[in-house]
Formats: structure tokens, sequence, C-alpha cells
């Protein structure tokens, strides 16, 4: 009876165990249940308080606009209404249009002097003179079709012409014209003691050295002179192109030979009879380096059949040839491209001919416009109205 007993009051203490654990679970829960609607109150509680807080403000800016609204004068009236006037005040065109024109020229003023300040570039015969103590021997006016134009061809006796009608443009012509003033310029310097051998270089390359030169060789040659014209520009040359001739043989040929017969590589032009060439041959850099005392055999030969030696030489500036040249000729004359060519480069070419006591005749001032030369007036104006003006009529 003890152990029934003592099992029931254990059944009944399990029992009231999990009624208390149960009734334990329920406050728990009834608790979080409150504290969730209290966290609720807190955040509606707030909002309200926001709202009112709200209200109490739009009350309060009402109320101030009516009272302010109570202040106001309505007695005000309109009493003329407003009308455009007969004149603008703004703009004032024609102070503007002065004040345009006169800002303009300063404008234009002060960039032309700066434009001038910051040009560095060869471009009139008083700034030659100024800058590198030397004359300016004759200036060549833009013919770009000259450049890369084939002369009369070597062979081609129906095209015999003279160097005036090679070409029939005006601009031609005076490309002609201003190649026999820098004709007589260098050989009636000095009548006494005319220059008989010529060379021709210019600081960088495409500055229209070689088209000088072979020009000038015609020139010469139509005075019924004897010419010899040699090109001396191994690396690059041009001169047998510009006659139709080959360049199978020629100084570099002579050169690599060790000297031998130079004669026999001159070519003659049938168009010109008075002009001999002598090809470059082909091109050839180790050639170079020997070229002065080939060069100084041929020239010492030359001068007893020729009247005129007319020497191209590679620029200046980077190739020895031309120095070598220089110590062999009786004058140098440099041509430079008017308004391109740099003002140092003259002066590096100038100093380099200087120490080696060269005779530098002077500067050829190529492709000269007005654009590039204020002084081009006399020498481009001038020169078109005396074509027209002897030009023969047609018709």
């Amino acid at each position: 009876n003890i152990g029934q007993r003592i099992e029931v009051e254990y059944q009944e203490s399990r029992q009231r165990e999990a009624m208390l654990k149960t009734a334990l679970e329920e406050t728990k829960a009834e608790f979080d249940r409150l504290n969730a609607r209290s966290f609720e109150y807190k955040a509606l509680k707030q909002e309200a308080d926001t709202d009112k807080k709200l209200y109490e403000e739009l009350v309060r800016k009402i109320k101030e606009a009516g009272i302010n609204a109570s202040f106001q004068n309505s007695s005000i009236r309109l009493a003329d209404a407003a009308r455009p006037a007969l004149r603008p005040v703004f703009p004032n065109l024609k102070l503007n249009v002065l004040l345009a024109l006169l800002l303009s020229a300063v404008l234009a003023m002060g960039v032309a002097v700066v434009a001038d300040m910051l040009d560095h570039t060869v471009r009139d015969p008083e700034q030659i003179q100024r800058v590198f103590q030397t004359h300016v021997i004759g200036s060549l006016p833009t013919v770009r079709s000259w450049n890369t134009r084939r002369l009369p061809a070597a062979g081609n006796g129906a095209a015999a012409r003279t160097l005036i009608q090679v070409g029939q443009s005006e601009r031609t012509a005076r490309f002609e014209e201003a190649i026999r003033t820098l004709r007589d310029s260098i050989l009636l310097a000095d009548v006494d003691h005319r220059p008989r051998t010529l060379l021709f270089t210019s600081a960088n390359p495409r500055e229209g050295k070689s088209t000088t030169t072979a020009h000038l060789a015609i020139a010469h040659a139509l005075q019924e002179r004897r010419t010899l014209l040699i090109d001396c520009d191994l690396r690059r040359p041009s001169i047998h192109g510009r006659f139709g001739l080959t360049a199978e043989e020629g100084m570099s040929t002579l050169i690599q030979q060790g000297g031998g017969e130079w004669r026999a590589m001159v070519r003659s032009v049938p168009e010109y009879p008075e002009l001999d060439i002598l090809p470059a041959g082909p091109a050839s850099r180790r050639a170079a380096d020997r070229l002065g005392e080939v060069l100084e055999k041929i020239l010492d030969e030359a001068v007893r059949d020729y009247d005129l030696i007319v020497i191209d030489a590679p620029p200046l500036l980077g190739f020895a040839e031309p120095l070598q040249i220089a110590a062999l000729v009786d004058g140098v004359v440099v041509v430079t491209l008017a308004g391109q060519t740099h003002c140092n480069a003259v002066a590096s070419v100038m100093s380099s001919l200087k120490r080696l006591k060269a005779n530098v005749i002077g500067i050829a001032l190529n492709e000269v416009h007005s654009q590039v030369s204020s002084r081009y007036y006399y020498y481009g104006s001038y020169s078109e109205k005396y074509h027209r003006y002897y030009s023969p009529k047609q018709g």
C-alpha cells in the first residue's frame, strides 16, 4: 500500500509539473505578445506625436497668414500701363560695331606680331643679310609642278626647246627669268674672277636644290657656253631622271673603280648641245667617303674644257660630301625654302662652310610668294606685269 501511494503521488507530481510547464509557456507567450504590442504602441504613439506637431505648425502658419492678410492695403490702383521705349536702350549697334572693329584690329596686330616673333624660318632678303651676313643672290617663285617634272629627254629631237619654251604658263616663265637672274648674280658679281666651279647644296632635303641646279646649268648652256652638270648626290641621285638619262654608270662607278676616264661616262643632251651631264650612277653610300679625291681630279681636268661646272650635292646637314666638295669649288650657293627652312639650320650650314673657309656666294631663296615675304612684291608683282607686257600677242 505504501508503494502504491508513493506511485500515485509521483504521478500526481508529474501531472502538476506538466501543468506548471504548460502554464509557464502560456505566460511566456502572453508576455511576448504584450511586449510586441508595447513596441507597436510606442511606434503609433510616436507617429501620432509627429502628426500632432505638424498639425499644430500648420495651424500656427494659417493664423500668421490670416494676421498678415489683415494688414494688407487694398487701395492700390493701376495708374498707367507700361509701354515699350521708342529706341532700344541695349544693344547700341553703332558703339558695338565700332568697338568690334577696334578690338579686331588690335587683336589682328597682336596676332601678327606674335606670329612674326614665333616664326624662326627664313623669309626675306633683309632678314638673311641681317642674321647671316650674306646676300640673297636670287629669289625663285613658287612653281610646284617643276619639282618632279622631267626636262626634255635625251634623244628626243622633236622636243628640242629653249628654256623659255619648256614652260608655257606665266609662273613657269617667271621661274625661268628668276633662274637667269640667279645665273647673272653669280657670274657677274666679280667679272675678273668668275667662278668656274659651283656647288649647290641646302640645309635639308626637298628644298629645290636639284631643280635649281639643273635649270641654272641649262640657262648657262643656252648662252652657248660649255657647261658640265655633275650629280654628286650619291645617296638619292635625281639629275639623270630630269633629263631622261640612265643611271647605270656615273660618279659612284668611278669611285668604286678608284678613278678612271670620267669623260667616257659623260652624257650629252641633244636639246642643249653645250650641256654635258655626269650622272651620279647607282646609289651608293660607301662611294660617298671617297668622293673628294675623285672629284678633285675631275675638276682639274674639266675646267680646261668647260666654261662652268655645276655640282649638285646632298643636303649639308647630316652628310659629309658637301663639305668635301665645298673645299674644292670656287663658290657655294645654299638653296633654302622661304617660310619653311629654319634659321638655325641655315646658321649651322653657314657656320660649317665658314669654318672650311669656303667661298659662299650667297643664298638662293626658293618658293617665294607674297604670303611669305612682303619683298615678294618687287620680285613677283613687277615680274608678272613685265611678262604680260612683253609677252607676244596672240592672233
